[in-house]
């Protein structure tokens, strides 16, 4: 196995099993045949979409209920996102899959390089090539690896979803694979870029993505490579325009969201209690005024 990067330099280690890719099923693999802690599985049936191959948990879609039976507290999710990141990442790096993170983990490394306090998954993307190669070498694989403090080691599941043939915009099959962390449910999800064969390169419909989201080629490509959480990332040539495009102005520089405050000097989004709020004795951000000098740089100085 070839070394991997950051801290799994030193702890990792990684153990995987090729299974063929399944035929077009309706549902995630069997719980019996994927369990691993739980007697029971906590998934939500979903009955108004049949089709759809991946099912979250009934309390709380961030997790998958096949390994989850409750939500983790603030500071396990966080802990446990940032394991998920770096063995995904050095996983992809292993397999020679292209790949780049996008959507709300796009712009917590556009703040400062880490991930989003409040968010419970984690987005990327990969090429059409890179898709095709997991499913047909490893899908359905396990991979073990050993991380800081934990003992026995933490098992990955990576998954595709069989639909992911369908060149088709769906909502039910818009995930195409996952990284699934078998000790506690939480994943990464996976959408693939397609080319639009009818679109000219410069277009901005000239790539899409199941879930509606559009780009033109040049902006995606080439991809910048960056760190996110300490670790090696790529991320798309344009991320400024593409998280104007999906989020608004406001979102690159707005200190304060989902019950947080960004500190420029710590470099950190931090929750906000009365006590401790910047708001007491402070007027709110007001539209117009720019805190752009308070965001930390991306390494490129963009």
């Amino acid at each position: 196995m070839s070394t991997v990067f950051g801290l799994l330099v030193l702890f990792a280690l990684c153990v995987q099993t090729t299974v063929a890719v399944p035929t077009l099923l309706k549902r995630d693999a069997p719980f019996d045949s994927v369990k691993t802690n739980l007697r029971y599985h906590h998934q939500d049936e979903d009955k108004k979409e049949p089709d759809k191959y991946f099912h979250e948990a009934k309390f709380d879609h961030h997790y998958d209920g096949r390994f989850a039976e409750k939500k983790l507290s603030y500071d396990e999710r966080r802990t446990h996102l940032s394991a998920l990141l770096q063995t995904y990442l050095g996983t992809m790096r292993d397999i020679g899959a292209e790949n780049w993170i996008m959507h709300g983990t796009l712009l917590g490394w556009w703040w400062n390089q880490k991930i989003l306090p409040w968010d419970s998954d984690l987005d990327v993307m990969v090429s059409e090539k890179a898709i095709h190669h997991i499913a047909e070498y490893y899908n359905m694989t396990m991979h073990r690896y050993k991380l800081p403090g934990v003992e026995k080691g933490r098992d990955y599941l990576l998954e595709v979803n069989p639909h992911y043939t369908n060149a088709t915009l769906e909502s039910a099959n818009k995930i195409d694979a996952r990284w699934i962390d078998t000790d506690t449910g939480l994943y990464i999800d996976i959408t693939t870029l397609r080319r639009n064969a009818t679109a000219d390169h410069d277009s901005v419909t000239s790539c899409w993505v199941k879930d509606n989201h559009h780009y033109a080629y040049d902006d995606i490509f080439p991809l910048r490579e960056t760190t996110f959480e300490g670790f090696t990332v790529n991320v798309p040539f344009a991320h400024g325009e593409i998280l104007i495009e999906e989020y608004g102005e406001r979102a690159l520089s707005n200190v304060f969201f989902q019950n947080h405050h960004f500190d420029p000097d710590k470099k950190e989004w931090l929750p906000i209690t009365y006590a401790s709020s910047p708001r007491v004795n402070q007027a709110p951000p007001q539209p117009g005024i720019s805190y752009w000098s308070q965001r930390v740089p991306s390494q490129d100085g963009n």
